[in-house]
């Protein structure tokens, strides 16, 4: 019974193996490591978001159907240890509770969507907390994420809200934040109440009797722009009434006047 027992103990682990079950979880274990991006894209990191590469033909296991859902799970660097697969719908983390528990799932998939090849030239991309319109409280949500990190994520392939495979958790993912920046303004933060008292004092309300000379002088002030304009509009009106002004085409009469060298000599025979 001793090399029974002995060959059974070793066949164990060579299933496990073999099936790529991960020990004490009952799940697949799907040697993948998700990466960053390596295209070279703009805003690849930001202080809310990270992109990732899609895990293109990671799914293709024979125990994992077009119907089953693919979940990324985005944790905490040292939340990874305390992650619990959820074992039905109900239970899946959404981003709302990620503040206590340290993990949520989001980006939920199909392997479809996932396939080997893929047309050329086409960015495969996910990028993490890219959603401002989803509410943190739905289940899926794929909100910006709420700090520096650092993150890790996984994938995790589930079968009506239970698990069934997972990928390998990746490296960390810290986001960039204001840094020195940040630092320079909390400075500027502390320094304001004494700057505020090297102020000087704000000038001291007018009394009525200024607020009412000045409104008493912008009405005079008024009325005297006033008049100057009635006055413009009036002079240039009558001087352009009594101007006269021959229209084109109008005939003009002129006096007819013979001038002394133009006289007529007298007829012949006069005296």
């Amino acid at each position: 019974m001793g090399p029974s027992g002995g060959q059974s103990q070793l066949l164990i682990p060579l299933s496990l193996m073999l099936l790529h079950v991960q020990p004490g979880t009952g799940l697949e274990r799907i040697s993948y490591v998700p990466q960053l991006s390596s295209a070279a894209l703009a805003g690849k990191l930001t202080q809310s978001t990270f992109t990732l590469e899609q895990p293109l033909g990671q799914f293709n296991h024979p125990n994992i159907s077009d119907l089953d859902l693919i979940w990324l799970v985005v944790a905490l660097s040292n939340a990874t240890q305390n992650f619990i697969a959820p074992q039905k719908t109900e239970d899946i983390p959404a981003p709302a509770s990620f503040p206590q528990s340290g993990y949520y799932l989001t980006l939920r998939a199909n392997r479809y969507l996932y396939p080997t090849t893929q047309p050329g030239k086409q960015l495969h991309i996910l990028r993490v907390g890219n959603d401002t319109h989803c509410h943190p409280n739905s289940s899926g949500c794929n909100y910006p994420l709420p700090g520096p990190g650092p993150y890790r994520v996984k994938f995790l392939v589930t079968r009506g809200g239970r698990p069934i495979a997972e990928t390998e958790w990746s490296h960390e993912t810290r986001l960039p934040q204001v840094g020195a920046g940040g630092t320079r303004l909390q400075r500027h933060t502390a320094i304001l109440p004494s700057a505020a008292q090297a102020l000087p004092a704000a000038p001291r309300p007018r009394s009525p009797g200024t607020v009412v000379i000045i409104a008493i002088l912008s009405i005079l002030l008024a009325i005297l722009l006033t008049a100057l304009l009635i006055l413009l509009i009036y002079t240039c009106f009558d001087s352009c009434r009594n101007a006269s002004i021959s229209r084109p085409g109008e005939p003009v009469s002129t006096g007819r006047y013979n001038t002394h060298h133009m006289c007529g000599r007298p007829a012949a025979g006069g005296s």
